[in-house]
Protein backbone atom coordinates (compact mmCIF):
# COMPACT_ATOMS: atom_id res chain seq x y z
CA UNK A 1 0.00 0.00 0.00
CA UNK A 2 1.51 3.32 -1.05
CA UNK A 3 2.19 5.97 1.56
CA UNK A 4 0.46 9.27 1.03
CA UNK A 5 2.80 11.37 3.24
CA UNK A 6 6.18 12.82 2.31
CA UNK A 7 9.33 10.97 3.37
CA UNK A 8 12.77 12.50 3.61
CA UNK A 9 15.43 10.17 2.20
CA UNK A 10 19.14 10.67 2.73
CA UNK A 11 21.79 10.25 0.10
CA UNK A 12 25.40 9.38 0.80
CA UNK A 13 26.77 11.90 3.31
CA UNK A 14 30.40 11.34 2.28
CA UNK A 15 29.74 12.43 -1.30
CA UNK A 16 27.99 15.59 -0.11
CA UNK A 17 30.84 16.42 2.28
CA UNK A 18 33.43 15.83 -0.43
CA UNK A 19 31.61 18.18 -2.78
CA UNK A 20 31.51 20.93 -0.16
CA UNK A 21 35.13 20.31 0.74
CA UNK A 22 36.06 21.14 -2.85
CA UNK A 23 34.74 24.65 -2.23
CA UNK A 24 37.00 25.33 0.77
CA UNK A 25 39.30 28.24 -0.13
CA UNK A 26 38.26 27.86 -3.76
CA UNK A 27 38.17 31.18 -5.64
CA UNK A 28 35.67 29.78 -8.15
CA UNK A 29 32.24 31.30 -7.45
CA UNK A 30 33.67 32.86 -4.29
CA UNK A 31 31.99 36.10 -3.27
CA UNK A 32 34.00 37.06 -0.18
CA UNK A 33 37.74 37.23 0.44
CA UNK A 34 39.56 37.35 3.76
CA UNK A 35 43.08 38.65 4.24
CA UNK A 36 44.37 36.60 7.15
CA UNK A 37 47.28 36.89 9.56
CA UNK A 38 50.56 38.71 9.38
CA UNK A 39 51.24 36.89 6.15
CA UNK A 40 48.16 38.63 4.65
CA UNK A 41 47.15 35.37 3.05
CA UNK A 42 44.00 35.45 0.93
CA UNK A 43 41.27 32.97 1.86
CA UNK A 44 38.28 32.64 -0.45
CA UNK A 45 34.80 31.76 0.77
CA UNK A 46 31.12 31.84 -0.06
CA UNK A 47 29.05 34.15 2.07
CA UNK A 48 25.88 32.02 1.90
CA UNK A 49 27.75 29.07 3.48
CA UNK A 50 29.36 31.16 6.20
CA UNK A 51 26.18 33.06 7.01
CA UNK A 52 23.95 30.01 7.34
CA UNK A 53 26.50 28.14 9.48
CA UNK A 54 27.67 30.86 11.85
CA UNK A 55 25.84 33.86 13.31
CA UNK A 56 29.11 35.70 13.86
CA UNK A 57 29.91 35.53 10.15
CA UNK A 58 26.31 36.37 9.29
CA UNK A 59 26.66 39.61 11.22
CA UNK A 60 30.08 40.33 9.76
CA UNK A 61 28.95 39.77 6.19
CA UNK A 62 25.68 41.68 6.58
CA UNK A 63 27.42 44.95 7.34
CA UNK A 64 27.25 47.15 4.27
CA UNK A 65 30.40 49.10 3.40
CA UNK A 66 30.39 52.83 4.03
CA UNK A 67 28.62 54.78 1.28
CA UNK A 68 26.67 51.78 -0.02
CA UNK A 69 23.29 52.54 1.63
CA UNK A 70 20.39 52.24 -0.75
CA UNK A 71 22.25 50.23 -3.36
CA UNK A 72 20.68 46.99 -4.63
CA UNK A 73 17.32 45.37 -3.89
CA UNK A 74 15.93 45.21 -0.32
CA UNK A 75 17.62 42.52 1.78
CA UNK A 76 20.58 42.20 -0.55
CA UNK A 77 24.15 42.56 0.64
CA UNK A 78 26.38 44.83 -1.44
CA UNK A 79 29.73 43.54 -2.69
CA UNK A 80 32.51 43.91 -0.15
CA UNK A 81 36.22 44.36 -0.38
CA UNK A 82 38.55 41.93 1.40
CA UNK A 83 37.87 41.46 5.11
CA UNK A 84 41.08 41.76 7.11
CA UNK A 85 41.61 39.33 10.00
CA UNK A 86 45.08 40.16 11.23
CA UNK A 87 45.00 38.42 14.61
CA UNK A 88 44.53 34.83 13.48
CA UNK A 89 46.89 32.42 11.77
CA UNK A 90 45.85 31.37 8.25
CA UNK A 91 46.06 27.68 9.19
CA UNK A 92 43.74 28.29 12.15
CA UNK A 93 41.23 30.25 10.09
CA UNK A 94 41.24 27.59 7.36
CA UNK A 95 40.44 24.96 9.98
CA UNK A 96 37.40 27.01 11.00
CA UNK A 97 36.38 27.39 7.35
CA UNK A 98 36.79 23.65 6.79
CA UNK A 99 34.45 22.96 9.69
CA UNK A 100 31.83 25.41 8.42
CA UNK A 101 31.79 23.74 5.00
CA UNK A 102 32.11 20.09 5.99
CA UNK A 103 31.32 19.77 9.73
CA UNK A 104 34.78 18.19 10.04
CA UNK A 105 38.08 19.74 11.06
CA UNK A 106 41.73 18.85 10.52
CA UNK A 107 43.73 19.55 13.69
CA UNK A 108 47.29 19.17 14.90
CA UNK A 109 48.96 20.00 18.21
CA UNK A 110 50.31 23.31 16.87
CA UNK A 111 46.93 24.87 16.13
CA UNK A 112 44.38 23.03 18.30
CA UNK A 113 44.35 25.59 21.13
CA UNK A 114 44.04 28.50 18.72
CA UNK A 115 41.23 26.77 16.85
CA UNK A 116 39.54 26.31 20.23
CA UNK A 117 39.92 30.06 20.81
CA UNK A 118 38.39 30.83 17.42
CA UNK A 119 35.54 28.39 18.01
CA UNK A 120 34.65 30.25 21.20
CA UNK A 121 34.95 33.65 19.53
CA UNK A 122 32.67 32.57 16.65
CA UNK A 123 30.22 30.71 18.89
CA UNK A 124 30.81 27.33 17.24
CA UNK A 125 29.99 24.92 20.06
CA UNK A 126 30.36 21.74 17.98
CA UNK A 127 33.82 22.81 16.81
CA UNK A 128 34.70 23.65 20.39
CA UNK A 129 33.81 20.10 21.47
CA UNK A 130 35.95 18.60 18.72
CA UNK A 131 38.91 20.75 19.77
CA UNK A 132 38.52 19.78 23.43
CA UNK A 133 38.46 16.06 22.57
CA UNK A 134 41.56 16.40 20.38
CA UNK A 135 43.44 18.37 23.05
CA UNK A 136 42.57 15.79 25.71
CA UNK A 137 43.78 12.96 23.46
CA UNK A 138 47.09 14.66 22.60
CA UNK A 139 48.10 16.37 25.85
CA UNK A 140 51.85 16.62 26.44
CA UNK A 141 54.06 17.89 29.24
CA UNK A 142 55.00 20.91 27.15
CA UNK A 143 51.43 21.94 26.31
CA UNK A 144 49.34 20.96 29.32
CA UNK A 145 49.68 24.27 31.16
CA UNK A 146 48.68 26.27 28.10
CA UNK A 147 45.71 23.94 27.67
CA UNK A 148 44.71 24.37 31.31
CA UNK A 149 44.91 28.16 31.02
CA UNK A 150 42.69 28.05 27.93
CA UNK A 151 40.25 25.67 29.63
CA UNK A 152 39.85 28.04 32.57
CA UNK A 153 39.56 31.07 30.31
CA UNK A 154 36.80 29.50 28.20
CA UNK A 155 35.00 27.68 31.01
CA UNK A 156 35.73 24.17 29.72
CA UNK A 157 35.31 22.24 32.97
CA UNK A 158 35.95 18.80 31.51
CA UNK A 159 39.21 19.94 29.93
CA UNK A 160 40.26 21.64 33.17
CA UNK A 161 39.86 18.41 35.11
CA UNK A 162 41.70 16.43 32.44
CA UNK A 163 44.62 18.87 32.45
CA UNK A 164 44.83 18.90 36.25
CA UNK A 165 44.91 15.11 36.34
CA UNK A 166 47.72 15.12 33.75
CA UNK A 167 49.69 17.70 35.74
CA UNK A 168 49.25 15.62 38.89
CA UNK A 169 50.84 12.66 37.14
CA UNK A 170 53.80 14.52 35.63
CA UNK A 171 54.29 17.43 38.03
CA UNK A 172 58.08 17.32 38.28
CA UNK A 173 58.42 17.66 34.50
CA UNK A 174 55.55 20.15 34.07
CA UNK A 175 56.97 22.71 36.54
CA UNK A 176 60.07 23.06 34.36
CA UNK A 177 58.15 24.01 31.22
CA UNK A 178 57.65 27.42 29.68
CA UNK A 179 53.90 26.91 29.91
CA UNK A 180 54.12 26.59 33.69
CA UNK A 181 55.95 29.92 33.91
CA UNK A 182 53.21 31.54 31.81
CA UNK A 183 50.27 30.46 34.00
CA UNK A 184 48.18 33.18 35.57
CA UNK A 185 48.40 33.52 39.35
CA UNK A 186 44.82 32.24 39.80
CA UNK A 187 45.38 29.12 37.70
CA UNK A 188 48.72 28.38 39.39
CA UNK A 189 47.03 28.68 42.79
CA UNK A 190 44.42 26.22 41.58
CA UNK A 191 47.12 23.72 40.64
CA UNK A 192 48.87 24.15 43.99
CA UNK A 193 45.70 23.28 45.91
CA UNK A 194 45.95 19.68 44.72
CA UNK A 195 47.00 16.94 47.14
CA UNK A 196 47.98 14.71 44.22
CA UNK A 197 50.92 16.64 42.76
CA UNK A 198 53.77 14.22 42.12
CA UNK A 199 56.60 16.44 43.35
CA UNK A 200 58.23 17.31 46.64
CA UNK A 201 57.22 20.55 48.37
CA UNK A 202 60.71 21.99 48.24
CA UNK A 203 60.72 21.64 44.45
CA UNK A 204 57.33 23.34 44.31
CA UNK A 205 58.64 26.28 46.30
CA UNK A 206 61.56 26.62 43.90
CA UNK A 207 59.24 26.33 40.89
CA UNK A 208 56.92 29.02 42.25
CA UNK A 209 59.91 31.28 42.86
CA UNK A 210 61.00 30.91 39.23
CA UNK A 211 57.42 31.49 38.05
CA UNK A 212 57.20 34.62 40.21
CA UNK A 213 60.38 36.14 38.78
CA UNK A 214 59.18 35.52 35.22
CA UNK A 215 55.76 37.02 35.99
CA UNK A 216 57.35 39.97 37.76
CA UNK A 217 59.45 40.77 34.69
CA UNK A 218 56.52 40.37 32.28
CA UNK A 219 53.99 42.32 34.34
CA UNK A 220 56.53 44.84 35.67
CA UNK A 221 55.26 44.34 39.21
CA UNK A 222 57.14 43.32 42.39
CA UNK A 223 57.66 39.61 43.05
CA UNK A 224 55.64 39.57 46.32
CA UNK A 225 52.71 41.25 44.56
CA UNK A 226 52.47 38.87 41.58
CA UNK A 227 52.99 35.80 43.78
CA UNK A 228 50.59 36.66 46.62
CA UNK A 229 47.85 34.23 45.55
CA UNK A 230 49.84 31.06 44.72
CA UNK A 231 52.24 31.49 47.67
CA UNK A 232 49.30 30.95 50.04
CA UNK A 233 49.06 27.39 48.73
CA UNK A 234 52.67 26.41 49.50
CA UNK A 235 52.83 23.89 52.35
CA UNK A 236 55.80 25.27 54.26
CA UNK A 237 55.21 23.22 57.45
CA UNK A 238 56.13 20.12 55.43
CA UNK A 239 59.72 21.38 55.05
CA UNK A 240 62.41 20.26 57.48
CA UNK A 241 64.00 22.91 59.77
CA UNK A 242 67.19 23.02 57.70
CA UNK A 243 65.14 23.58 54.54
CA UNK A 244 63.12 26.32 56.21
CA UNK A 245 66.33 28.05 57.28
CA UNK A 246 67.66 28.00 53.71
CA UNK A 247 64.31 29.18 52.41
CA UNK A 248 64.34 32.09 54.85
CA UNK A 249 67.79 33.12 53.60
CA UNK A 250 66.68 33.02 49.95
CA UNK A 251 63.51 34.87 50.84
CA UNK A 252 65.49 37.88 52.03
CA UNK A 253 66.48 38.53 48.41
CA UNK A 254 63.03 38.72 46.82
CA UNK A 255 60.49 38.63 49.70
CA UNK A 256 58.54 36.00 47.79
CA UNK A 257 56.92 34.54 50.92
CA UNK A 258 55.34 36.72 53.65
CA UNK A 259 57.28 36.57 56.89
CA UNK A 260 54.15 35.52 58.81
CA UNK A 261 53.90 32.39 56.63
CA UNK A 262 57.48 31.42 57.41
CA UNK A 263 56.92 32.20 61.10
CA UNK A 264 53.84 29.96 61.13
CA UNK A 265 55.91 27.12 59.65
CA UNK A 266 58.56 27.58 62.34
CA UNK A 267 55.80 27.54 64.97
CA UNK A 268 54.58 24.20 63.71
CA UNK A 269 58.06 22.81 64.37
CA UNK A 270 58.40 24.43 67.78
CA UNK A 271 55.00 23.19 68.93
CA UNK A 272 55.56 19.86 67.19
CA UNK A 273 52.16 20.06 65.55
CA UNK A 274 50.34 22.12 62.95
CA UNK A 275 48.71 24.40 65.51
CA UNK A 276 47.67 27.72 64.02
CA UNK A 277 48.31 26.58 60.43
CA UNK A 278 45.45 25.72 58.03
CA UNK A 279 45.11 21.94 57.92
CA UNK A 280 45.59 21.80 54.12
CA UNK A 281 49.10 23.25 54.53
CA UNK A 282 50.11 20.38 56.81
CA UNK A 283 48.86 17.67 54.48
CA UNK A 284 51.57 15.86 52.46
CA UNK A 285 51.00 15.67 48.72
CA UNK A 286 51.31 12.56 46.58
CA UNK A 287 54.96 13.32 45.84
CA UNK A 288 56.02 14.82 49.17
CA UNK A 289 59.26 13.32 50.40
CA UNK A 290 58.73 12.02 53.97
CA UNK A 291 60.42 13.95 56.78
CA UNK A 292 60.68 12.88 60.41
CA UNK A 293 58.43 15.64 61.72
CA UNK A 294 55.50 14.80 59.42
CA UNK A 295 54.14 12.27 61.92
CA UNK A 296 53.85 15.08 64.46
CA UNK A 297 51.75 17.36 62.30
CA UNK A 298 48.12 17.42 63.33
CA UNK A 299 46.01 16.89 60.16
CA UNK A 300 42.94 18.25 61.99
CA UNK A 301 44.50 21.55 63.00
CA UNK A 302 42.48 24.63 62.15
Amino acid sequence: MARSGSVRLHGEAAAFTAALRSLVNNPQFSDVTFVVGREKREVFAHRCVLACRCQAFQGMLSQAPAGSEGEGPPGSVPPQGPLVLGNVQPEVFLAVIEFLYTNCVTLNSHIALEVLTSSVEYGLQDLCKLCVEFIKDTLSVEQVCEALQAAVTYGQTDLQQHCLAFIEGYTAAVVRTRGFHELSDAVLARVLRSDRLAVDELELVQAVRQWAHVSSAVLERPVPEVAALPVRELRLPLLAPSELATLETHNQRDLLIPMESIAAAWRSHALRKGSGVPSRLCRPRQGTRPRDHHRLLDPHAK
